[in-house]
């Protein structure tokens, strides 16, 4: 519920009134002691659904956007024609009008201090959270990053064209990202350092080996959340679960970067930071672009976003957009070429395992890792994990998907079987025991046959190392 305070002047009082009449609207005018023949002020309640109906009505009836105008929340409201309203505008979404979605976005902002304080307070969390393999506690440093509010204000200053509000957004972006980079670099070196943390293969944690790279679902997950956000802002409802879903696409990634670098796995936090960025232009592109579809625009009088006072302002701003277009066409295309070589990997192996004679055999995952080699990134293993309830060996399945592999991509991985046994329980002898998993796996590479590695009994499935092809 609204309720609704609009200065009129007196020359529109008719046209404005009438237009409330038309909508069967109950309202109250207010004369002022002061302005009684220039102005007057009218009150009226509103379901939350129908304010943006009613004041393009008003709008047409010739109230200027930039008239005095409040709008402020009601519980309740008893009036002649308020259930009628009710009824009418029940089952409509209405977005928030344009001046309630800049002081809802500019309401989410938080002053530079706090901000850069709550983001090196999740990334810290973060940090911990990747180390201890802990979902919960990723989970807990998304809850307090505040990343949605630059995100939002940055939609809504494009879509109103409000510079000033999108420059700084942009900035609070970059300052909050580089903080909790900073914050998890400076965190996982006192780890190391003084061994509260021990020297370990960070790709065998899953809360990092999954954000080592950008990928489709990552894509998606980024402008998913975007659009959710920019969505949410536009309704009465509160935006802080959807904030949670920003951060989830960006603290986690940042934190990576960080951990990466202290532990000296460059791929990795070349990796995440690619998957840092792209998620951040997916996110930033989604929310505008929601917005735009919802009708947003900036009005004809307010000076555009490429208006500048200075030729040393254009120059720098056309470079700042040349770079930033660079980066986007480099990370895109990187992710692109991700997205294609996992995709290769994943149809060659499926056709291999659809032989009968892996019939007794499923599928379970495919993992990547990549390494420097002179200079370049090369693929230096994929390892398959398999499942199967027998002992049975396969002897040639790696030397067959090494060679599909070569042929579809052109590179020659060393390729890596993982299986992972099931004894599956005999339910006649009324056995209680649980199917205990046993891990063996088998390795090829080139052309050097194949071999197998130690065989040992594990009650844990393998590491999964995301791909990283961005420079491929």
């Amino acid at each position: 519920m609204r309720l609704i305070h609009v200065l009129i002047p007196d020359e529109r009082r008719g046209p404005v009134l009438g237009a409330l009449d038309s909508k069967e609207i109950d309202y109250a005018v207010l004369e002022t002691d002061e302005r009684t023949s220039e102005e007057v002020l009218v009150e009226f309640p509103l379901p939350s659904d129908g304010v943006g109906d009613v004041m393009d009505a008003l709008n047409d009836a010739g109230l200027e956007e930039d008239q005095y105008t409040v709008m402020a929340n009601a519980e309740t409201a008893s009036t002649p024609n308020m259930e009628r309203l009710e009824d009418r505008y029940s089952d409509d979404f209405d977005p928030l009008t344009r001046k309630e979605l800049r002081s809802k976005a500019r309401d989410m902002a938080h002053d530079r201090t706090s901000f850069v304080w709550m983001i090196f307070l999740s990334a810290i969390i973060a940090t911990a959270g990747l180390l201890l393999d802990s979902p919960a506690i990723v989970v807990g440093s998304m809850v307090i990053a505040p990343m949605v509010g630059p995100v939002l204000t940055a939609s809504v200053g494009a879509v109103t064209g409000d510079r000033e509000m999108l420059v700084d957004s942009i900035k609070l972006q970059a300052i909050g990202l580089g903080v909790a980079v900073v914050t998890a670099l400076a965190f996982g070196y006192v780890l190391r350092t003084f061994s509260f943390v021990p020297q370990l293969r960070i790709t065998a944690l899953g809360q990092i080996s999954s954000r080592v790279a950008p990928s489709l679902l990552t894509v998606a997950v980024g402008l998913a959340a975007g659009s959710a956000s920019a969505f949410g802002l536009t309704t009465k409802g509160p935006t802080s679960l959807i904030g949670v879903m920003i951060a989830a696409a960006l603290i986690p990634a940042a934190a990576t970067a960080g951990i990466a670098v202290i532990w000296g796995f460059p791929v990795v936090a070349a990796g995440s930071l690619v998957l840092l960025l792209i998620s951040l232009i997916g996110i930033n592109v989604a929310a505008f672009s929601t917005l735009r579809y919802l009708g947003y625009r900036p009005n004809g009088f307010e000076p555009g976003l490429w208006e500048f006072d200075s030729r040393k302002q254009t120059a720098t701003v056309a470079v700042g957009v040349a770079v930033l277009l660079l980066v986007v066409g480099a990370t895109t295309f990187a992710t692109y070429q991700q997205i294609t070589y996992q995709q290769t990997i994943n149809r060659e192996i499926s056709s291999v395992l659809q032989d009968p004679a892996y019939a007794n055999l499923t599928y379970v995952q495919t993992s990547t890792e990549y390494a420097f080699s002179g200079g370049l990134l090369e693929t230096e293993s994929v390892t398959v994990t398999i499942s199967r309830t027998s002992d049975r060996e396969y002897p040639e399945l790696a030397n067959r998907l090494q060679q599909r592999l070569n042929a579809a991509t052109g590179q020659n991985p060393s390729v890596r079987v993982h299986f992972v046994d099931y004894e599956t329980a005999n339910t006649t002898q009324g056995s209680l025991d649980a199917p205990r998993p046993a891990v063996y796996s088998r390795s090829s590479k080139g052309s050097s046959g194949s071999y197998p590695t130690a065989s040992t009994a594990s009650s844990s499935t393998p590491s999964t190392f995301s791909p990283l092809s961005t420079l491929m």
